[in-house]
């Protein structure tokens, strides 16, 4: 068994730390069952730790299983070291089995383990490949436009039918979107449906894994700046058929939802029309140097979808989405998405 090999890997590796003996499945008190039972040495001292393994290492899974297991070793008659084995422990699932005093121990080389004279801490900077794919799924267009929507109001509950068509999503795309959630602890599930209960660490975890939408990025030069260039677009922007065609992006929406800095460059993300009527409004030239304008027609458009107006006529990506663009957009960026977070991103 992995688990197994994985623990003597964990106290071979320690001078005068000696694995006695290792059972798998024992009975260990009132009917019940250990997954592993261990016997160590070390220093001199004897120790027996009572290891629970489990296949998902989320959050949710995590708490469930050191309850049982500080429950387990409680009801044993002899004394005991619990241990959690599971194939990855986050960050959060380790910080969940520190509270409730649990050591443990994932394959991918994570390890705390306390015990009297003795203290294994091994901290993997670095995930498996396989929890990167899950989370990059996770931040998706279809899924990111549910995410969207609920991050708009994180204290409001959804029921999967009213979620599913809001984003214009099929219910088993929310499903798996809603599991996800409730697997690492960002949401709950309550009376009227399933509600946010960390926006903070939901959108931490996006930010790592967020990259530029796909789209034809277009580089353009006008001669309009300052009023002039905020007119024209605010014209244009406002205009009843223009709904949902194009918004300012990145700075240049930071610029009116939280001013923080300022850039050479006007950002905007389109689609195919909305970005031909912004060239046109601007009276712009295609270059590929020294312009001042950026239009990103998106592949995804359900970006175009979460804007916010700061003031009339000014249409800018959502506070969401506008932090998540200068989060990747240099030093200067960073700074700006930081002031943006402080500013319009708290939910406690």
């Amino acid at each position: 068994m992995r688990a197994g090999e994985a623990l003597r890997r964990l106290f071979d590796s320690k001078l005068q730390i000696e694995v006695e003996k290792i059972e798998f499945e024992p009975h260990v008190a009132d009917g019940r069952r250990a997954d592993i039972l261990v016997s160590i040495n070390a220093f001199g001292h004897r120790h027996t730790l009572v290891c629970e393994v489990k296949h998902n290492g989320q959050p949710r899974h995590v708490r469930n299983a050191v309850l049982q297991l500080r429950d387990s070793v409680g009801r044993m008659n002899f004394s005991a070291v619990p241990v959690l084995i599971a194939p990855f422990l986050s960050e959060k699932s380790r910080a969940i089995c520190v509270d409730y005093n649990v050591n443990y121990l994932d394959l991918y080389g994570n390890a705390l383990f306390q015990a009297p004279g003795i203290l294994i801490d091994v901290s993997v900077a670095d995930r498996p490949v396989a929890e990167k794919r899950n989370l990059k799924s996770l931040f998706r267009p279809k899924a990111a436009h549910i995410l969207r929507i609920m991050l708009r109001n994180p204290k409001r509950a959804w029921r999967v039918t009213e979620l599913a068509n809001a984003a214009n999503a099929s219910f088993g795309h929310v499903s798996n979107v809603r599991k996800a959630l409730l697997n690492r602890e960002w949401a709950k599930d309550i009376s009227d449906g399933v509600t946010l209960t960390d926006p903070d660490g939901l959108l931490d975890a996006w930010r790592s894994a967020y990259r530029r939408p796909d789209g034809n990025l277009i580089r353009i030069y006008t001669s309009l700046y300052g009023q002039a260039l905020e007119e024209a677009v605010k014209d244009i922007l406002s205009s009843h058929s223009f709904q949902n065609l194009a918004t300012f992006a990145s700075f240049s929406a930071a610029r009116w939802i939280a001013p923080y800095g300022r850039t050479g460059i006007d950002y905007f993300y389109a689609n195919k029309e909305g970005a031909e009527k912004i060239a046109n409004a601007l009276k712009a030239s295609n270059v590929n140097r020294g312009n001042n304008v950026e239009i990103l027609i998106l592949k995804d458009q359900n970006i175009l979808e979460d804007t916010v107006e700061p003031v009339p006529g000014v249409i800018c990506t959502s506070p969401v989405q506008t932090y998540l663009d200068l989060s990747i957009a240099g030093e200067r960026g960073a700074e700006s998405a930081d002031y943006l977070r402080r500013k319009m991103l708290v939910w406690h």
